[in-house]
């Protein structure tokens, strides 16, 4: 039973909230036992594993330890958890595991696939969400473009609730997003307010991507240019815009719509 707070790997587990710490030890975090039986289902390497036995018998997943080496999983108090918890009503399970790669060529694609593009995405609780709605949508995957946080931030696997081992994900630039896009024959949509064509006029049965940029900003124009069409979603109110998170269920379920799904 680990209790101290000054504990080396607990500390360390504090550390790797940082992306500097994740990039360098080649290591992140994974709180919950849904995520982490998510990350198993998908072949993550473990590392180790950090449980509260009085928070894991609530739990809804009391058997994803199972499969795990008992060399691996190590006891800790709830003084202990509470350190190390990234979220409110956990059920007791923290664990370190290795980055997998993203890259473009990772990409295995349905014959007809739909994607979603993410421009400079900034907030770790939008790319979380992106990606639990990539999931629910069953998209073929997520590519993030010029990335302004990483994919193992503990903010986006808790907001995703695992939607990161479950979704196919590649990092990239944009100029390498859009030559991919156009050797795959794959039209791109870009998302913007100016657009001309509402989003439910657009053909998205053939093989498509919806392209998103950042709250503030937007898409760059160089996404503009280089999308083969341009799309907006229709604003009633007197505010001009939506969370980029519900802009994309928006988009990605209106594809799904038109797909019979």
């Amino acid at each position: 039973m680990i209790t101290s707070l000054q504990n080396p790997a607990i500390k360390n587990i504090v550390k790797l909230s940082k992306s500097k710490e994740r990039r360098e030890q080649q290591l992140f975090v994974i709180e919950g036992a849904r995520e982490l039986s998510l990350a198993l289902q998908s072949d993550y390497q473990i590392q180790a594993v950090y449980v509260c036995r009085e928070m894991f018998e609530r739990t809804k997943y009391p058997d994803v330890l199972n499969s795990l080496p008992d060399t691996i999983i190590f006891d800790i108090s709830f003084p202990v958890f509470e350190k190390i918890a990234y979220r409110e009503n956990s059920d007791g399970v923290v664990a370190l595991a290795k980055p997998k790669s993203h890259t473009l060529n990772d990409l295995k694609l349905s014959k007809n696939p739909f994607l979603i593009v993410l421009e400079s995405v900034e907030k770790p609780g939008n790319l979380g969400a992106i990606l639990r709605t990539a999931d629910a949508a069953a998209v073929d995957a997520v590519i993030v473009c010029d990335p302004q946080t990483d994919l193992y931030n503990p903010n986006v696997v808790r907001s995703g609730v695992g939607g990161i081992f479950t979704v196919q994900t590649a990092v990239c630039t944009s100029l390498e997003a859009v030559e991919w896009l156009a050797e795959k024959k794959i039209t791109s949509f870009a998302a913007e307010l100016q657009a001309a064509e509402f989003y439910q006029n657009v053909d998205f049965t053939q093989p498509s991507a919806i392209v998103m940029g950042t709250e503030a900003d937007g898409l760059t124009d160089f996404w503009l240019k280089n999308a083969k069409k341009r799309i907006k979603i229709p604003m009633r109110g007197k505010i001009d815009s939506l969370n980029v998170s519900v802009s994309t269920a928006i988009l990605a379920f209106e594809a799904m719509r038109q797909r019979g799904f």
